[in-house]
């Protein structure tokens, strides 16, 4: 897996993380508490440049506040600590150091915080300054790192001719969260709470006039159009630069113990999973996408968001690089497994999945020389063990070649097992897409210690009963409950509890409120069995937002192009409002156009689905009775769609998933009505291919296990693409 950053360009990196902050105390009462996470991503995040990109130690700089025995006292000397003049100190030591065309990759990993401005002139007496938080910030005397000094230093990077990446894993907001498996913590302050401490007004990145001249000079010609949100609230439109946020102004940036042991920032944790994943041979875009779909499933309150280059490829800008390759150190028959000469130290974790190619195969396009998939069940320091899962080995019949698949161990179907000679020491593996997850972990949880029930509800009872009605629910292998205090090796998707008013809620993973109607009470009749269909439902929902095809050498990575626009001008003129980052919002009852372009050499059926908050699935094209339409290379089909909202909802967020194969595939199986509603009559589906019995694995009443691997599926035979777009009552003053 190694691979080095981009031959004719050195690579630098600033990285910045602060779990301990000094006490402070603000005017409102508030506080930025200590953090457990944003260390360890800095940790994390160099290892990966060092292990995987091979950048010299000498050109990594850090600066990180760790947590010690002493409350509110960091580890670190003072002239390691993130401090304002520490951090300012930095960005000019890069930018210094880099030359023109160099990389440059910044991260922070923190509270983010809103101050009263300083530059009243240009943001109005009751304007604020965006801000990252010193490990100081309780000192008076200390100063925020603000949003105009942020764009000088990044722009004084620009104007040098250095090839920046910015990724900031924080916050400008947070509140209360009602936590989840070892709490899920929040990197920034209640949106309410501006710090108006007085504080020094100079500057260590430059005067007030440039730093102000600078910014204008940013937003020149800049306007928020109606129809496309703001971005991260952070900076400006990057002009040169490519800006990865944890989440939008009005959200949260949570840091959560993904794999049940240790805090990450969830940006963090996904952007080198998803690096790790998918490669360096796909665009910021293509990252950001699978990052938005990874964090939206588990805290829907947290919408990571893209600024700038987002077509730039990653780490590079230019040219594409060759997929990299994981060494098969040993093959082990009779365990049935294989070792990989990768381990934590290259990112890697239980359940990663590869393909393994016949012996000197260094072309991994050529699909047909995979001889099997493994799943990594044992992680070591620079090394793991996989698990052969199936047999992919070809055998020539005559002049046709035909599928090998050896019989299974003690007659478990789910179970291939190596022969000699499938796999040789010394062949090529690949990182394949992750699985599909179908079973849901669920958390019991209490109520909130201020909150009063209702005299004749017993919250233990509620509770005891939504476990018990478990084995009376049709679908119930869909969902696993955990007591409050049960350990969890895997993350929990969903939470249940009561609350005040005595009706049962769920929760997602950060204690974010899922939007589900009509509320249930818990004494009304079969409440209890209720939660667990909702649960149900939901389970099979996600499973269908989380389908896709990652394999970064599959013949149709890239090849599906799909956008939301509006009429543009002139005539015919097509407008995309789906911008890397951005997300179109539309008032009720207003057309779009859903415009889909096959860049492929072949003929793809395209199906789209519509995904609505009121927890349906359906097929939305082609309709009537039709599967797929035909859609020929070079050729874009334009969909006109009319916004809505469900009753009920004054906002709401639609996906709208389009699927693209080779052969004759029917996607109906995934349809789902809405929350609480039945199936119109009973629907019969009969799996034809194997992408289709994919398909019909994610649609299952039980699922058939834990998780399933598109990677098992031809993937070079489909993929699909999603976009999102949010319908709300827009107020015209």
């Amino acid at each position: 897996m190694q691979q080095s950053a981009k031959s004719s360009s050195k690579f630098f990196a600033l990285l910045i993380g602060v779990d301990c902050y000094l006490p402070n105390m603000l005017p409102q009462g508030a506080s930025y508490n200590s953090l457990a996470g944003c260390v360890r991503d800095i940790n994390h995040v160099e290892s990966f440049l060092r292990n995987k990109l091979q950048v010299p130690p000498a050109h990594i700089l850090k600066l990180t506040a760790s947590n010690s025995d002493s409350p509110n006292i960091p580890q670190e000397p003072s002239e390691q600590l993130p401090t304002y003049d520490n951090i300012v100190a930095k960005f000019k030591q890069l930018t210094d150091l880099a030359e023109p065309q160099d990389q440059v990759y910044i991260h922070y990993s923190g509270h983010g915080g809103r101050s009263t401005t300083i530059y009243p002139d240009l943001k109005g007496s009751y304007g604020v300054d965006e801000s990252l938080v010193p490990t100081d910030i309780g000192n008076p005397e200390a100063r925020y790192l603000r949003d105009l000094e942020l764009a000088t230093l990044l722009q004084n990077m620009v104007d040098k001719g250095l090839v920046v990446t910015l990724v900031l894993d924080s916050c400008h907001s947070g509140g209360a969260t009602r936590g989840g498996v070892n709490d899920a913590n929040i990197r920034g302050l209640n949106k309410n709470i501006i710090d108006t401490t007085p504080r020094p007004t100079e500057s260590l990145v430059a005067s007030t006039e440039e730093l102000i001249q600078n910014w204008q000079q940013l937003t020149h010609g800049q306007q928020n159009t109606r129809n496309v949100t703001a971005a991260s609230g952070w900076l400006p439109e990057p002009k040169g630069y490519v800006l990865l946020a944890a989440c939008r102004d009005n959200e949260s940036a949570y840091e959560y113990a993904f794999n049940g042991k240790e805090n990450n920032g969830a940006l963090t944790y996904w952007l080198l999973d998803s690096l790790q994943k998918l490669g360096n041979d796909c665009t910021f875009k293509v990252l950001h996408d699978r990052i938005l779909a990874k964090i939206n499933s588990q805290f829907q309150q947290q919408t990571p968001m893209l600024q700038g280059e987002g077509d730039r490829l990653l780490f590079s800008g230019k040219s594409t690089k060759p997929q990299s390759a994981i060494l098969v150190k040993k093959v082990d028959v009779a365990s049935n497994q294989v070792l990989l000469q990768a381990g934590e130290a290259q990112g890697l974790r239980k359940g990663a999945e590869f393909a393994i190619y016949q012996l000197g195969i260094t072309d991994f396009s050529q699909t047909d020389k995979r001889v099997a998939l493994a799943k990594v069940v044992k992680v070591r320091a620079e090394e793991s063990i996989a698990e052969v899962t199936k047999i992919l080995r070809q055998e020539q019949a005559g002049n046709n070649l035909r599928l090998y698949i050896p019989p299974s161990k003690a007659g478990n179907s789910t179970q291939q097992t190596l022969s000699q000679g499938i796999i040789e020491d010394g062949a090529s593996a690949i990182l394949l897409s992750p699985s599909v997850k179908l079973v849901r972990k669920v958390r019991l949880l209490p109520p909130l210690e201020n909150q009063q029930l209702p005299k004749e509800i017993d919250y233990k009872e509620a509770l005891t009963a939504v476990k018990a009605a478990k084995e009376n629910v049709e679908g119930n292998g869909w969902v696993e409950f955990l007591s409050s205090d049960q350990p969890s090796d895997e993350p929990v998707t969903y939470q249940v509890s009561v609350n005040a008013e005595g009706e049962y809620e769920i929760l997602d993973a950060g204690g974010e409120l899922i939007n589900l109607r009509p509320p249930l009470k818990v004494d009304e009749h079969n409440a209890a069995a209720s939660v667990v269909n909702r649960l149900v439902h939901l389970s099979k929902y996600q499973a269908t937002l989380q389908l896709d095809n990652n394999d970064p050498i599959s013949s149709f990575a890239g090849k599906l192009k799909v956008d939301i626009c509006l009429p543009g001008e002139t005539r015919g003129e097509l407008l995309p409002l789906n911008a890397p980052g951005n997300v179109p919002t539309f008032d009720v009852d207003e057309s779009a156009i859903l415009r889909i372009r096959n860049e492929s050499t072949k003929v793809l059926n395209i199906t789209v689905l519509a995904i609505q908050p009121d927890w349906s699935i359906s097929q939305l094209h082609p309709k009537g009775a039709a599967a797929f339409e035909p859609l020929d290379p070079g050729r874009e089909k334009m969909i006109r769609i009319q916004t809505s909202l469900c009753e009920g909802y004054n906002e709401s967020a639609d996906v709208l998933k389009v699927f693209a194969t080779v052969g004759a595939t029917n996607f109906r199986c995934l349809e789902l009505p809405a929350l609480d509603k039945p199936r119109r009559g009973t629907q019969v589906f009969r799996a034809t291919n194997p992408l289709e019995e994919l398909l019909a694995a994610v649609a299952s009443v039980q699922p058939p296990n834990r998780n399933i691997s598109a990677a098992a599926y031809p993937s070079d035979k489909w993929t699909t693409e999603q976009v999102k777009l949010v319908v709300k009552k827009i107020v015209n003053c």
